[in-house]
């Protein structure tokens, strides 16, 4: 089981490509808050739901003070044609090695039909200001997630 990580605790830090090819550093966002989520695979139904749900809501995220960063273990390539085909305004970050989701214990043993194996877990986790997290979710479901995100963080009162 990997780490996970709690709240309080140093965010791990990371520079991964983009994209467009381009380096991407979580310290690139010191001083605001960073909703950092992982997800599986890039174009897959659940993951295109989750990823339309962040692109729909990124403006009031925005205005109320988050960045957004989608981090999978796609290739640069593959994540460049989901971001023109869904039309995304927000970086996605490739984790090939799949080394910074380890770090970030969503990277770990998964069950699927009986099956286990190895893989990325579902998570979101919000960095504040100053780099600590502040908000640690693992097993997250992709249609919905946004909208309990927005409630667990108090920005729909």
């Amino acid at each position: 089981m990997p780490e996970r990580l709690i709240p309080g605790a140093p965010a791990p830090d990371f520079t991964l490509k983009n994209s467009e090819g381009r380096d991407v550093s979580l310290k690139d966002f010191r001083g605001r808050k960073t909703v950092v989520y992982f997800y599986p695979a890039a174009s897959t139904p659940g993951c295109t739901k989750e990823a339309c749900e962040f692109r729909d809501s990124l403006a009031s995220l925005r205005q109320a003070g988050y960045d957004v960063l989608g981090i999978s273990p796609d290739p640069v390539d593959k994540l460049a044609r989901f971001t023109a085909a869904e039309g995304l305004n927000f970086p996605l970050l490739s984790d090939e090695d799949h080394a910074v989701a380890e770090a970030y214990g969503a990277w770990g043993e998964k069950k699927n039909y009986g099956r286990t194996y190895e893989g990325l877990i579902r998570s979101t986790v919000v960095v504040d200001p100053q780099g600590s997290v502040a908000v640690a979710q693992y097993n997250v479901r992709a249609t919905g997630h946004v909208a309990k995100l927005r409630r667990d963080l108090k920005l729909d009162v």
